[in-house]
């Protein structure tokens, strides 16, 4: 009887260390994962960032962008909050429509991927009001 409580014993020792180890391993998985938390074109669904990079820095009430020339080609927009309020990113142009971020709260920051052809884009902060107070930009591509 000492030996079978002290195999059961043993037992439960080793079922405690795997599952202790097992979660270890998910909460690594999980932190490795690459998720970035960005948008998608018109999904709204988390996807790696792919394109060049590009970022849109958003101010009350403006939005200045790291690059000035475009060609056709996949960008991802990152947008920068460094205002106090709520904004948001969204571009519209041939090809895209509607294509925008989720709301960024201040000092966050959010990603559209978009994928221009030749032609004028719109680019601007959705949020009710902000396109009107000057947060709006229209870019070449081509």
């Amino acid at each position: 009887m000492a030996r079978t409580a002290s195999k059961a014993r043993t037992t439960g020792t080793a079922l405690r260390v795997t599952a202790s180890v097992f979660a270890g391993a998910l909460v690594l998985a999980a932190c490795s994962s690459g998720g970035g938390g960005g948008s998608s074109a018109s999904s709204g669904a988390s996807k790696a960032a792919s394109g060049t990079r590009v970022t849109v820095t958003e101010t009350e009430y403006g939005l200045k962008l790291s690059r000035s020339s475009f060609t056709p080609g996949t960008y991802t927009f990152v947008a920068d909050n460094a205002g106090k309020i709520t904004h948001a990113l969204s571009i519209d142009g041939p090809g895209v429509e509607d294509a925008k971020t989720k709301n960024i709260q201040s000092g966050q920051q959010a990603m559209v991927t978009v994928t221009f052809k030749k032609g004028t884009y719109d680019l601007y902060c959705p949020i009710p009001g902000h396109k009107q107070l000057g947060m709006n930009k229209h870019i070449q591509v081509g």
